[in-house]
């Protein structure tokens, strides 16, 4: 019966997948009035990240805590992003018809004007998977956890390429596959993506609870000498 005792392998993924549940109804309650949307990824992704290094066995507790202590960057991240987002979305609407409607040259630089926009909704996207669980794990200014964001998720494409995946895949399950799966949705992608994450993030500081310790505590400006992939030190502004 150890299969089915609280410690084991089964039993442990069992609890994950039902914090993942729980934490995906709260995410999306709290969601609900759109601008909130940023302060509820961000909670969301705080207790994930508790839950995978069993740190934590009070899940909604960690949410709630997190949702408050990080409302107001989250929310002023999360609205400069939505910004950016209907800007680049209106202008590769308008630029895509543009260039349908266009022959010769100008059809060329459509496409190559169009061809940029792409480009930047990509890397849009890098930030967009990386800037909430970075503001759940340290704290620095709005314009370095953009630009963080973008450089560690530039540096770990492979993560990147893995968390994007684990979204895509929520995604195309619930629409095509099995619509009931969205009551695991964006909780169950965090989570697999707070697993992911937390070994990229362990990889930059050298110690895990560098960026779990309180809310107070910063991530130390030098990496150690001994971490794998070693970045050189300037190349994030400040701390991760």
């Amino acid at each position: 019966m150890r299969f089915f005792s609280y410690e084991s392998r089964f039993s442990q993924l069992l609890m994950k997948l039902s914090c993942s549940c729980l934490l995906n109804i709260l995410w999306f309650i709290c969601s609900l009035p759109i601008f909130t949307i940023g302060a509820s990824t961000t909670a969301l992704y705080y207790a994930c990240l508790k839950v995978i290094r069993d740190e934590e066995s009070h899940a909604a507790t960690m949410f709630f805590r997190s949702f408050k202590e990080n409302f107001k960057q989250a929310t002023q991240l999360w609205l400069i992003l939505l910004g950016a987002g209907l800007f680049l979305g209106a202008d590769g609407y308008i630029l895509y018809h543009l260039r349908k409607s266009s022959t010769g040259v100008m059809a060329v630089i459509w496409t190559l004007i169009l061809a940029l926009v792409i480009a930047a909704s990509v890397l849009y996207v890098i930030v967009l998977l990386y800037v909430f669980p970075l503001l759940a794990s340290v704290h620095n200014t709005n314009a370095n956890m953009l630009k963080n964001s973008f450089l560690i998720g530039t540096h770990y494409l492979f993560a990147t390429i893995l968390v994007f995946a684990v979204h895509f895949a929520m995604f195309f399950a619930v629409v095509a596959v099995f619509t009931p799966l969205i009551i695991f949705g964006e909780g169950l992608c965090a989570m697999v993506s707070a697993w992911i994450l937390n070994s990229l993030l362990i990889a930059v500081s050298g110690t895990p609870e560098d960026y779990m310790e309180d809310d107070s505590e910063e991530i130390p400006e030098e990496l150690p000498e001994n971490t794998p992939d070693s970045i050189p030190e300037n190349h994030f502004e400040e701390n991760i």
